[in-house]
């Protein structure tokens, strides 16, 4: 066990910043097209975080052309270059489900005030 442990650890990458659901993330991906490779943005809110080890992951949701759009993100999967936290959010669930429901003005979150 401590072996699979290990190479879990070895696996793992080190430049995650520290986030929580109600951040506001901006996700770099690589994209493969053919041959060709190229990064690209997806920003929005982080609705879920789930810890588990190597199989850790993130759903992030954005608002595009009037439909809300999720998309499940692997914390450690090579295809995610650059994690950045745009805002820090203000919330008190771990998991905000309820934002599929709401539009417009009453979709906001608040934002954390620098100290």
């Amino acid at each position: 066990m401590n072996l699979i442990n290990r190479l879990e650890m070895e696996q793992m990458r080190k430049n995650i910043p520290v986030f929580k659901a109600g951040d506001t993330l901006r996700v770099h991906v690589k994209i493969v097209e053919g041959d060709k490779q190229r990064i690209q943005m997806y920003q929005g809110v982080c609705i879920k975080r789930m810890n588990n080890g190597l199989g850790s992951s993130f759903t992030v949701r954005k608002i595009s052309g009037g439909f809300g759009v999720e998309r499940i993100f692997s914390l450690h999967s090579p295809n995610v270059d650059r994690i950045e936290v745009v805002t820090s959010g203000m919330v008190r669930r771990a998991k905000l489900y309820y934002l599929r429901k709401l539009q417009g003005k009453k979709a906001r979150i608040r934002e954390k005030r620098p100290v």
